[in-house]
């Protein structure tokens, strides 16, 4: 997989002329190391802004600010098929619980559930699933293995910011915040 990231990496940074990286790793030591040794490779910098961010409050600011974060995989105890295709959003109370009582990650860092986000204010059309089943991978009692199989998505044009560029939209959201 790294051989695929880096030959990847290096036909995107020929096309872009990128210089950095910035990834999602919050916890995950293997996760950052991973992508700061394709970095190095490839000359990049890597930039880890969540990193080591205490993760209940993380994921709470991300819901507060309007990031539509869909749960597309679960595999551990206290998720199971009913989660898959839920939002962070109506889940958090949930994980919040199933934290205190079996030591669940809230933000998946440990494999309990990948995400998708969907919307945010940033983006210009919203990611919209019209069709999809759950797909059960592992029957584990404890901990199920579920994900979400799409089947159509579709992206919907969210009114006023199709012309706006990333900066524009970018100082939209800052001002949201103030």
């Amino acid at each position: 997989a790294v051989v695929s990231t880096q030959s990847t990496g290096s036909e995107v940074k020929r096309e872009t002329q990128c210089t950095a990286v910035c990834s999602g790793a919050i916890f995950s030591t293997y996760q950052k190391n991973r992508v700061e040794e394709v970095c190095a490779r490839l000359g990049l910098v890597s930039i880890a802004p969540l990193w080591e961010r205490e993760q209940e409050t993380l994921l709470q600011e991300m819901v507060d600010n309007h990031l539509e974060i869909r749960i597309i995989k679960v595999a551990s105890i206290g998720l199971n098929q009913s989660h898959v295709g839920q939002h962070a959003s109506d889940l958090l109370p949930h994980f919040k619980a199933t934290s205190k009582k079996f030591g669940f990650n809230v933000c998946g860092e440990g494999g309990e559930f990948e995400s998708l986000v969907t919307d945010c204010p940033l983006y210009a059309y919203k990611i919209q699933v019209d069709k999809s089943e759950k797909v059960c991978h592992s029957h584990d009692d404890m901990a199920p293995v579920w994900y979400e199989k799409f089947e159509a998505v579709s992206l919907v044009e969210k009114p006023g910011l199709k012309d706006l560029g990333l900066r524009e939209r970018i100082g939209l959201v800052s001002k949201l915040g103030s």
